[in-house]
């Protein structure tokens, strides 16, 4: 894929408020030019926020892991594209992923399978009922959004050379769980710093905390880009 380093950093607006999500924004100015809006900021008023984003030029992560009957995401996949947001996630379930596409064509929506959330481990998928490792159910996953026409898969970056070698060369590899050197790890479990995610093969990469919580916000955001661009 030939994107700046800018391009591949995606900063979560994970605020309690949208006018705190504008500050960050302003705050951040031409440093950073994509961002996801999950459930927290969704759920106060975020959906209405992607217009206002997509009107400075940035680009969104509409991170909203569907999954329901095949009707019901194909309906909100469809009002999805109306929003001109870049990305959206579905979780990689067949019939789910299959739905969306199916709703998704001719449009530049990428669609992104959610493969295993990165605050998850091998102990916590048995505990939920999976007979498969991490890894093992990622690479699963990530070949059928390959098959089924999916435009990537959110991983965390210890799978991403596995995965680049089981999907489509030109399909997105979206890492959360990225974490630069000494910061804190948060809730995350499988985790890797920019530099080691992008020479693993990740696409895009995922950094909330590390930035939105740094003191200067703008300064950690471009220490990231900088990171990647040395990875590239």
């Amino acid at each position: 894929m030939n994107m700046s380093p800018k391009d591949r950093l995606i900063v979560p607006l994970d605020m309690p408020t949208v006018m705190d999500a504008e500050q960050l924004v302003d705050t951040l100015g031409d440093t950073v030019s994509f961002y996801k809006i999950g459930h927290q900021l969704a759920f106060a008023g975020g959906l209405n926020f992607v217009r206002e984003l997509r009107d400075m030029g940035k680009q969104v992560f509409l991170d909203m892991k569907l999954l329901d009957i095949d009707n019901t995401i194909a309906k909100g996949v469809e009002n999805i594209v109306k929003m001109d947001v870049q990305m959206t996630t579905v979780h990689a379930y067949p019939n789910a992923m299959k739905a969306a596409v199916e709703a998704a064509n001719g449009s530049n929506l990428c669609l992104l399978g959610v493969t295993v959330l990165t605050s998850m481990d091998d102990v916590d998928l048995s505990d939920a009922g999976y007979a498969f490792a991490a890894q093992d159910l990622v690479i699963r996953r990530a070949k059928q959004a390959s098959q089924l026409g999916m435009g990537g898969v959110v991983s965390s970056a210890r799978e991403a050379s596995a995965i680049g070698k089981a999907i489509k060369s030109d399909m997105a590899i979206v890492t959360p769980g990225i974490r630069p050197a000494g910061s804190d790890i948060g809730d995350q479990k499988r985790i890797m710093t920019p530099a080691d995610a992008i020479a693993a093969g990740s696409t895009h990469l995922v950094v909330g905390r590390p930035i939105t919580a740094a003191q200067d916000p703008k300064a950690a955001a471009q220490s990231v880009i900088d990171e990647i661009a040395s990875a590239l």
